[in-house]
């Protein structure tokens, strides 16, 4: 079942969807939901047994004798076997809602990074605009407490990258997670919040008007299942899919004993970067990232320093998206004729604000700052609709941020 283009539009007013993203969308069999609800079935174990079992069908079939002897526990089992349907009809009723999502490790729109990262989680339920896992994520995190300049350096980055078109990921905490969160919103960009709660379970209730603005301006994410309440066990699994999910980590503030640290941690094991705000001496706030730079974390003082060592890898998963699309279909870039891309962009140009966005790029080359003042349009959108028509060659992007009409494929507009 699809969701109808009036619900998509109700959730997700100017957002330009891809097909290919809107085709994977709440294509979830009642396997997927029973695995869900199994309480920690969330292992590394499930990853390597779903292939030997044919998939999750095949794996939720398995007797209860092969789920023991494959460590499965007894709790486990029995949400497999004998399933409260009430629950499972609950969750279908949460996912039929528009904007609500269950997406699998099997879905083909699963994001690369993610999936890359040991024990990646196994499902993710949504709630928002799922394409944002797509678009080149910074994890901005730090102190529950911060100081008021530490407030200020987190709003000041997050509104600067956030019009330098990346995606701000965080984990809705009190402090510099919302603050953060609550800065790309301001500036028209887009934001991922983590959760370490189910999605109606907004933990602490302090971020609940942030968390509504992000539903409608970004994504809400989270690997356990509605009505899950905050439980300190989770917060730290949550960290891993904060930094899984993105090109780096930026630690804004924290003290020596500080979560923000677990993800930095997390973030150098999964082999991402790790950039660190230098603080005052005095500042109590500023020691854990004092000792992040002294163990190799790049000292970070403007978003250049960022932006200069993340925006090659932010290519490599343009890339990695553009072969996800020439193997499931729908805007495949690679393999098209002449005829095939003129008629393409001619669809898309059919669009009033792809359109303004087109004439807007003109030939020379430009940020995307300059788009979004040229054209009026919100930078999220500006962003959604640069990834796509990069993906289908129509834009290319240069160093420094800056992007420019493929010499090649224009002529449709001229």
């Amino acid at each position: 079942m699809k969701p109808s283009e009036d619900a998509v539009t109700e959730y997700d007013r100017g957002c330009h969807w891809h097909p290919f993203f809107l085709e994977q969308a709440l294509l979830v069999n009642d396997s997927w939901l029973k695995v869900a609800r199994a309480p920690g079935l969330r292992s590394q174990r499930l990853l390597e047994l779903l292939p030997a079992t044919g998939g999750i069908d095949g794996f939720c079939a398995l007797p209860g004798s092969a789920l023991r002897q494959a460590g499965l526990n007894e709790a486990q089992i029995a949400a497999l076997k004998t399933p409260d349907h009430r629950q499972l009809a609950s969750d279908r009723a949460w996912l039929d809602q528009p904007g609500r999502r269950l997406m699998t490790i099997e879905d083909s729109d699963y994001p690369a990074l993610l999936r890359a990262i040991p024990a990646p989680p196994v499902v993710l339920w949504l709630a928002g605009d799922a394409t944002a896992l797509w678009q080149p994520q910074i994890a901005m995190v730090g102190s529950r407490n911060p100081t008021a300049g530490g407030r200020a350096h987190a709003r000041d980055f997050a509104t600067a990258l956030s019009r330098a078109g990346w995606t701000i990921t965080s984990g809705l905490a009190a402090g510099i997670d919302v603050t953060s969160h609550q800065a790309a919103v301001d500036a028209g960009g887009q934001t991922v919040a983590v959760l370490g709660t189910g999605l109606d379970v907004i933990y602490p209730r302090s971020s609940e008007a942030t968390a509504s603005a992000i539903f409608e301006h970004g994504l809400l994410v989270s690997e356990l299942p509605p009505g899950t309440p905050p439980k300190k066990q989770n917060f730290p699994d949550r960290n891993r899919i904060i930094s899984g999910l993105s090109l780096g980590v930026l630690v804004v503030e924290a003290a020596l004993n500080s979560g923000s640290l677990i993800t930095a941690r997390l973030a150098v094991e999964q082999g991402r970067e790790v950039f660190a705000l230098p603080g005052s001496l005095h500042n109590p706030m500023a020691k854990g990232c004092h000792r992040l730079i002294k163990q190799g974390a790049r000292l970070a003082e403007s978003t250049m320093d960022i932006t200069a060592e993340l925006e090659p890898i932010a290519r490599e998963l343009a890339l990695a998206l553009t072969q996800q699309l020439d193997d499931s279909g729908p805007g495949a870039a690679a393999g098209r004729n002449n005829t095939d891309a003129k008629s393409e962009e001619a669809d898309l140009l059919e669009d009033a604000d792809y359109a303004r966005l087109w004439e807007a790029l003109g030939f020379d080359p430009v940020t995307q700052e300059q788009l979004v003042q040229r054209t009026g349009l919100a930078v999220r959108e500006v962003s959604s609709m640069l990834l796509m028509l990069e993906l289908r060659g129509f834009v290319t992007r240069e160093p420094g941020g800056m992007v420019v009409r493929n010499t090649v494929q224009h002529s449709a507009s001229d």
